[in-house]
């Protein structure tokens, strides 16, 4: 498989955002560990920090579908079946996830 602009291009600059404010999450969650914080309060901003990566991997996911198994398939061939099974795969992941 050839190496193309990938689906989630236009939407760079805000998947990057996203991405820097759960970093930002993760990191408070070390330092309320360090501080000793009560437990549910860590647990409940780990929750908050698993859904905004979920919101990101849908989001991405359904860029990769619109994109780049679209192409796929419209160009045919064993590109379609295999771009097909890699989403398959990746949709597999998230859910065991």
């Amino acid at each position: 498989m050839e190496h193309t602009t990938p689906g989630y291009a236009d939407q760079k600059q805000a998947h990057l955002k996203r991405l820097r404010r759960i970093e930002g999450q993760v990191r408070g969650l070390q330092r309320m560990v360090e501080n000793d914080t009560y437990c549910i309060d860590v647990l409940t901003q780990v929750s908050a920090a698993t859904r905004a990566l979920e919101s990101t991997a849908l989001a991405l996911l359904e860029e990769h579908l619109n994109h780049c198994v679209t192409h796929a398939i419209q160009a045919g061939g064993d590109e379609a079946d295999a771009k097909v099974k890699e989403a398959t795969a990746a949709i597999a992941r998230l859910v065991r996830s």
